[in-house]
């Protein structure tokens, strides 16, 4: 299966003179050596979603990880839009209080942001966790709720330094965005599925 793939930059909520910039780049299949050979001579932090290609770029230690909260939400979303389950809706609720703190770190110093974090989100983020770590124990480890709750706390676990450094985001929404063009478009845009159209695509 082809993937196109985008590389976004977004540092304006910590009030950085950089200007946004997002880079596409198409391939044939979704194999994890394209992410590990465009992004070879990058070193820093990297938002993503829990795709197992990036492993590699993490094991280096040149590419530090932060996992995403909007993917994680997403499941929670699906599963009480399909179920209306108690346990989604909470999980909804508790990360909105985390999405809440962002308002108010938004446009703040990286400094200021941490501290903020530091205060205000990390209790929250922290029973967040723990309550998941509960509900666990009280439903079919084979149901989606349960599959959903094992997601998050692997991507809580990843996801925790943005705490700690002002320069990183609860999510990699920024890439998101950067993508909604192509999700709209693909369909409407002529020959986009052959390779020399995801590659034009790309370049487009």
């Amino acid at each position: 299966m082809a993937r196109l793939w985008i590389d976004a930059r977004d540092e304006r909520p910590w009030s950085s003179d950089a200007p946004p910039a997002a880079w596409y780049r198409f391939s044939g299949d979704r194999k994890g050596q394209h992410p590990k050979d465009h992004l070879a001579r990058f070193r820093g932090w990297m938002h993503a979603d829990g795709y197992a290609g990036f492993e590699d770029l993490y094991r280096s230690a040149a590419i530090r990880e932060v996992a995403c909260m909007a993917h994680v939400r997403r499941k929670f979303v699906d599963i009480h839009r399909l179920q209306g389950s108690p346990i989604a809706e909470e999980a909804i609720g508790r990360i909105a209080q985390l999405y809440a703190i962002e308002k108010e770190a938004r446009g703040p110093p990286p400094d200021r942001r941490a501290e903020l974090r530091k205060t205000h989100a990390a209790p929250v983020f922290d029973d967040l966790e723990a309550w998941l770590a509960t509900q666990l124990t009280t439903i079919s480890g084979k149901s989606p709720r349960a599959a959903a709750i094992r997601y998050a706390l692997a991507r809580m676990e990843r996801l925790r330094p943005y705490l700690d450094h002002g320069i990183l985001e609860l999510d990699n929404n920024a890439a998101e965005r950067g993508m909604r063009a192509i999700a709209l478009g693909r369909k409407n845009c002529l020959f986009l599925g052959s390779e020399a159209g995801g590659k034009a695509a790309a370049i487009a």
